[in-house]
């Protein structure tokens, strides 16, 4: 029978005690990637546009409606945006400090739990790993207390500690090779956002000071 043909939950015993920490990881990971996913198309805005859209009202003099934009939007954007609006008529150096400010709020909102996935992404095997050496831990000592008995050692005796060193890395990798595929994804998709935080910070403090 196939592997995955198996019972879900005989393979889950199979693999012993080591398989509670992947289950968790998993679900861990899950939990991680579908929040974030959320968070960051809740968030997706047209950047380009809509640092067009603000910037014109702002050399139009418009500053109600460019912050009333700011104010509308989700996008950590429109946040550092609003930051430099408010200091409209102070020197570079205030506007810059102001958008600064305003950084260190929302780039850790658009970073969070990245760093939950990637530590998924690097234990996951290494418990896998673990679960190899403690199941060929019970493979020598079923060697060691058949070679002091009576009894012959048969092949049977190994499959358990077998199955446990095997199936705890084949779970290990399953959890951690779509745990490190979405970290990269996510990663660089929050890359994208920042620099185009960065970006437009750049535009309107070129803007208000000019």
């Amino acid at each position: 029978m196939n592997l995955w043909q198996m019972n879900p939950g005989k393979l889950f015993v199979s693999g012993g005690p080591i398989m509670w920490p992947i289950l968790i990881c998993s679900v861990w990971a899950l939990a991680v990637i579908i929040e974030r996913l959320w968070f960051l198309s809740r968030i997706r805005i047209d950047a380009d546009r809509f640092l067009r859209s603000v910037l014109e009202k702002v050399k139009q003099r418009k500053i109600k409606e460019a912050l009333s934009d700011c104010d509308a939007t989700k996008s950590p954007i429109g946040q550092i945006l609003r930051a430099g609006i408010l200091k409209e008529g102070r020197t570079r150096q205030e506007i810059k400090e102001a958008i600064e400010d305003a950084a260190l709020y929302e780039v850790p909102l658009v970073e969070k739990n990245l760093n939950v996935l990637a530590t998924i992404a690097h234990v996951s095997p290494l418990l896998g790993l673990l679960g190899t050496v403690t199941g060929m831990v019970r493979c020598f000592q079923t060697i060691q207390i058949k070679a002091t008995s009576s009894h012959p050692l048969s092949p049977g005796d190994l499959a358990g500690g077998i199955w446990e060193a095997l199936l705890t890395t084949v779970f290990g990798l399953v959890v951690a090779i779509p745990a490190f595929i979405a970290y990269n994804y996510l990663v660089s998709r929050v890359n994208g956002i920042i620099l185009d935080m960065e970006r437009a910070a750049a535009e309107l403090v070129s803007l208000l000071t000019e």
